[in-house]
């Protein structure tokens, strides 16, 4: 059994923790445990609980409505929903169920029709990174099993892979981008998107994937000369030094641009120096490339 604090939930479902201590007041669905130290923590069934309860909620169902449904009701209530956005998130929250479950059938099956109706690129932007993003905060505060984090990894690993294979760009573009995830870094999810989203505009891409040294990147860049290097900070190990990272680059890749994306560059604030470029959000990352092509 898994065991979450209330800013998971948080986390998770939008909701704010001062929202569901009124919730665990005023209603029965939700009843957590508390540690030797008094800090409340959910497990696995609430979870799941309140990831249908807050999408209920967001789209127009009352909570105390929703306190006196059955979970065939509150299931049967989310499926009838039209909007697209909450299809979205409902598979979005399935995902984290099967996650929790262990359901690796169901989470498979989940992302394969969406891949069917939708095609893999919106399917990524729909559906694994609106998943990622909200369950990236499990994987480094260790919230979840590292066996649960490495089964649901490697089936998302394989559609992005598989979805890549077949990209059949319209133009071939003269331009080449080196991919890679430093030392310290095992989140590959992210970079196999940057290196779908560069092959399908007709970019070329030399990928060295993830806990790549540094004077390995120089290396292939001396040699194949790649009009730009691209790298995604996830969750880095606990002795990397950003600043240093940023410094050693330099050093390195002399005014070849680096272009780093992540939760890593989302957080930074310190000025840098003109051939580092941050991409922020998913959004900036498609400008990027989508200028590029």
């Amino acid at each position: 059994m898994n065991a979450f604090t209330i800013k998971d939930l948080q986390n998770l479902t939008g909701i704010k923790a001062h929202t569901i201590r009124i919730w665990e007041q005023r209603y029965g669905f939700l009843k957590p445990q508390r540690t030797d130290t008094n800090i409340r923590y959910y497990n696995n069934e609430e979870l799941k609980k309140i990831l249908n309860i807050s999408l209920l909620n967001k789209y127009g169902f009352k909570i105390s409505h929703i306190d006196k449904m059955s979970n065939d009701d509150i299931t049967s209530k989310i499926l009838s929903i039209n909007n697209i956005q909450a299809q979205q998130e409902r598979i979005v929250n399935s995902l984290i169920q099967s996650m929790i479950d262990m359901d690796l059938e169901g989470f498979e099956n989940s992302l394969e029709e969406h891949i069917n109706a939708k095609g893999i690129e919106k399917t990524i932007h729909q559906i694994i990174f609106p998943f990622m993003e909200r369950i990236g905060v499990l994987w480094i505060t260790g919230h979840i099993n590292p066996a649960q984090e490495h089964l649901v990894s490697n089936i998302i690993r394989q559609k992005l892979i598989v979805g890549t294979e077949a990209v059949t760009p319209m133009f071939q573009l003269k331009k080449t981008g080196l991919l890679f995830l430093p030392e310290g870094e095992y989140h590959e999810l992210g970079l196999l998107f940057i290196q779908y989203l560069l092959k399908s505009r007709g970019l070329y891409v030399l990928y060295l994937g993830a806990n790549v040294p540094l004077e390995d990147v120089e290396y292939v860049l001396k040699h194949k000369k790649p009009d730009f290097i691209y790298t995604h900070l996830t969750s880095v190990s606990s002795v990397f030094n950003f600043d240093k990272f940023i410094h050693q680059s330099l050093n390195r890749f002399g005014t070849v641009p680096l272009i780093i994306s992540g939760r890593l560059a989302a957080n930074y604030e310190k000025k840098l120096p003109s051939q580092i470029h941050f991409k922020r959000s998913l959004q900036e990352v498609t400008e990027f490339i989508t200028e590029l092509a």
